[in-house]
């Protein structure tokens, strides 16, 4: 089985200091996936580089304390990709791609508009810029056939099943209509596959990954399911198991973790690194 977890930290050194790291000392997951670092390379200590048994992977945002992405994988990649050719984004940190000979995992870190109109308005922009590099990324999966993955907060509850309070929060940023609607094109018209969605499609409430700090959410279980994978069709036909880890908490996310029967190729080569050209 090929394990794979995606995890929003909401800040690696807070995580690891509430015990992230112990717990991934003991999951023998394969590929991890973590996003909103809120750190730069020099911050951070070298088991928060490399834990023990893994290769780590940084987009870092330019900004000091906020995003950034990374992947720690236990058989490293023959090469890595940091952003995606937009100068807006890629200052943020939101994009690092990872390839094997046969599986490409992106960790991603999709905006959150929460904050303010003008966060939201870069949300927007940054759905625009990216739904036609995820349909690029379909036509090389098609083209090659090569295996793809997308491990994110999407920062988007796609259906009323995806979060608790589906009704108070439809002109809320995470389930606006153009949202969901954007997020719905992904899936039928690129055809990308929500992996835990095929495993359990009438599933609620098990599947959430997010709660709100504020009142009891996290005991009373009003969360948001905003953290998932999509992949390509027949990658995600492969998924066996789908699980959100809730008995310790690290951010105000929660891991979730998806089994594949699978097996990664070795690569053969040296991991090297490179840098999408803005677009012309």
């Amino acid at each position: 089985m090929l394990k794979i977890v995606t995890l929003n930290l909401n800040g690696i050194r807070a995580a690891v200091k509430k015990g992230w790291l112990d717990w991934l000392s003991r999951q023998e997951a394969d590929i991890v996936c973590v996003q909103e670092l809120k750190a730069q390379a020099a911050d951070l200590s070298p088991a928060e580089h490399h834990p023990d048994g893994y290769h780590g992977y940084f987009h870092f945002a330019e900004k000091k304390g906020y995003s950034g992405v990374g992947l720690y994988a236990r058989q490293p990649p023959a090469r890595v990709i940091e952003g995606i050719g937009n100068e807006e984004f890629d200052a943020e940190g939101r994009f690092l791609r990872c390839d094997w000979a046969n599986l490409t995992v992106i960790s991603l870190y999709v905006p959150s508009g929460s904050s303010s109109p003008e966060r939201q308005a870069a949300k927007f922009r940054f759905m625009e810029v990216f739904f036609p590099q995820l349909a690029a990324l379909m036509d090389e999966a098609r083209e090659t056939g090569r295996e793809m993955l997308l491990c994110a907060d999407w920062n988007i509850a796609p259906t009323e099943k995806d979060l608790k309070n589906w009704k108070s929060n439809q002109q809320n940023s995470g389930f606006l209509p153009e949202e969901r609607a954007w997020i719905a094109r992904v899936k039928e018209e690129l055809g990308w596959v929500d992996v835990y969605r095929r495993l359990y499609p009438e599933a609620e409430g098990e599947g959430y990954t997010w709660w709100s700090n504020r009142g009891q959410a996290w005991a009373k279980n009003v969360g948001w399911r905003i953290d998932y994978q999509l992949a390509t069709p027949s990658f995600a036909a492969r998924a066996v198991s789908a699980a959100v880890y809730k008995a310790q908490r690290f951010s105000d996310h929660a891991p979730l973790v998806i089994e594949y029967d699978y097996k990664l190729c070795d690569n053969g080569s040296t991991t090297h690194r490179t840098h999408p050209r803005s677009p012309s």
